[in-house]
């Protein structure tokens, strides 16, 4: 048995343990590269749809603040609520500097 165990080995057997160590860490690291940009894409397209929602929104907001801003809403709330109307031109005062 122990002339089973003090065999030595091939010349090169170290440099081909250190050649397959490296494929193996080669191939891990391509394994969780490949995970990694999945879990970055996901993010990604995550992100985008929030902006998507969010420039939605954005864009709904913009098109109410355009509608309350009217001026012939304002106006009708002036004339109606506050009951303001434009003066006659003959009660127009003008005022020098």
């Amino acid at each position: 048995m122990s002339r089973l165990f003090s065999k030595r080995l091939p010349t090169g057997s170290f440099f081909m343990l250190l050649l397959f160590i490296g494929v193996l860490l080669s191939a891990i690291s391509v394994s969780y590269s490949a995970y990694w940009n999945r879990q970055l894409l996901n993010s990604l397209y995550t992100e985008l749809n929030i902006r998507d929602k969010a420039q939605a929104e954005y864009g709904r907001l913009i098109l109410e603040q355009s509608t309350w801003t009217a001026h012939s809403r304002i106006e009708g709330l002036a004339t109606d609520q506050l009951k303001m109307r434009v003066p006659d031109p003959t009660e127009i005062i003008m005022v020098a500097p």
